[in-house]
């Protein structure tokens, strides 16, 4: 059972007492998947990228192996701008509520993809263009490091409470669109066009095309309502939290002992727990849906076409795969759900990767869907209510983005990093993928077991979890 200070599934959230119609809720749906859809968009539409000719395009003067080195590094670049992203616009959501950092983020992210598909190459600029990605990569990660976590926190504080799983399972499949559309943008540019044509001036579609996706989600954010619970909190006075001591001196009075205790307690074990749920899906992101592409064509020299056309029948199995761990998390709680899936992740690991290795596309096909649904997609899909679940209301924004993105950086940035230079160093081995996968989902399973449930809290609740 659940202690008092823990609310857990046997601490039920109260009802919000500020009303949301169905409308509401389906806008900051819609705005939650468009947003997350373009973030993800932009971040495949840039792995995809530097897997096929990235390296050629702004890495030119390097040896092969290097050059894809070189291009998977300024794939993790983005990721050192988005801890600064996700607590400059976290705090901001906490202070003046959610739907005006999630109007920000949108503009800034999608604005910074678009610029890339105008940049000039290598031989047209010199030095000049990999300088140019780096910051625009870095002004992306900016806009990206609060964008999901916002995206989360909005639809989680939006969901009734028995619903929020997979109704917070939208953003998760918001990944998936972003990821099969950016491979799909890629896999027709390779079908329709000749590699020359692609390497000269065809690469840039994709980029200035998620224009598109963005001006619609602007559009969406614009008519979007705050989110009821942060109007609900009561340290929110006129639209704006209160500080700390002004919500000492007002607690105090009201004997307002939530929030005292709130302010006492430190979300230490939260913060860890959150943490490693966050760097075993990341970790697992980064080397499945990055650093594969690139080892299926350039380590195994299957054909350039074969890597966008896995990710697509991949993501197309995530849209039964995503609301399915979402219902199910709904149904037997976040935390049984994550070991039972992180255990079977483990077990998946060594036969996938085995398959993949086969050389054989049809085998490719199969390690490569059954890893990513479960170990990827099937972990999104539970990540995005847990975390907001977890912590407490003053600071949800700002911890939940922090946690997220200082996880990612670690794992999704510096992961596809060490694995080209491991397998680079080990002739083409498969072995440093299957070390690497094992490490990340383990780090998840610990956490799920040590920490107590958390499913169906209330989230005006100004403590966190545990």
């Amino acid at each position: 059972m659940s202690s008092p200070h823990t609310p857990g599934v046997d601490a039920p959230a109260s009802p919000p007492t500020v009303e949301r119609s169905t409308g509401d809720l389906v806008r900051a749906a819609v705005s939650g998947w468009l947003g997350t859809a373009l973030e993800f968009m932009d971040f495949q539409l840039y792995s995809l990228a530097a897997a096929l000719v990235f390296s050629q395009l702004f890495f030119a003067g390097e040896e092969p192996g290097m050059a894809v080195v070189l291009a998977m590094a300024t794939y993790g670049v983005g990721y050192i701008a988005r801890p600064l992203g996700a607590w400059y616009f976290g705090r901001m959501g906490d202070r003046v509520g959610r739907r005006r950092v999630l109007f920000y983020t949108i503009l800034l992210m999608g604005l910074a993809t678009t610029l890339i598909g105008f940049l000039p190459t290598y031989d047209q600029a010199g030095l000049i263009a990999p300088i140019l990605l780096v910051l625009l990569r870095l002004a992306q990660g900016f806009g990206a490091g609060a964008e999901i976590s916002g995206a989360g926190v909005m639809l989680a504080e939006y969901a009734p409470a028995r619903r929020r799983g997979i109704i917070a399972s939208l953003v998760a499949l918001g990944t998936n669109c972003g990821t099969l559309f950016a491979s799909a943008i890629w896999a027709l540019l390779l079908a329709v066009m000749m590699e020359e044509d692609v390497i000269a001036w065809g690469w840039r579609i994709p980029f200035i095309a998620s224009a598109v996706v963005m001006v619609f989600a602007v559009w969406v954010r614009f008519r979007l309502k705050e989110s009821p619970v942060f109007e609900e909190r009561t340290d929110v006075v006129d639209g704006k939290a209160l500080s700390r001591d002004e919500l000492v001196d007002v607690a105090t009075r009201s004997n307002d002992l939530r929030s005292l205790e709130a302010l006492r307690r430190k979300p230490v074990k939260a913060t860890i727990v959150s943490f490693l749920l966050r760097f075993g899906q990341a970790g697992n992101s980064g080397l499945i849906q990055t650093y594969m592409i690139s080892f299926i064509t350039i380590t195994l020299a299957v054909q350039k076409g074969v890597g966008p056309e896995i990710v697509i029948v991949s993501s197309l199995i995530g849209f039964a795969t995503i609301p399915l761990v979402g219902w199910l998390g709904d149904l037997f709680g976040r935390r049984r759900m994550y070991i039972i899936m992180t255990s079977l992740s483990l077990v998946l690991i060594i036969p996938t990767m085995l398959a993949i290795n086969t050389k054989e596309v049809g085998w490719i096909f199969v390690g490569y869907a059954v890893i990513h649904n479960v170990s990827v997609l099937g972990l999104a899909s539970m990540e995005n209510i847990s975390l907001p679940e977890i912590f407490g209301a003053r600071n949800r924004y700002t911890l939940t983005a922090i946690v997220r993105e200082i996880a990612a950086i670690i794992a999704t940035g510096v992961g596809p990093i060490i694995a080209a230079a491991w397998v680079a160093a080990t002739t083409g081995s498969i072995i440093p993928v299957m070390v690497l996968l094992g490490i990340y989902t383990a780090c998840a399973l610990i956490a799920a077991i040590v920490a107590p449930e958390w499913t169906g809290r209330d989230l005006t609740d100004p403590r966190s979890a545990m």
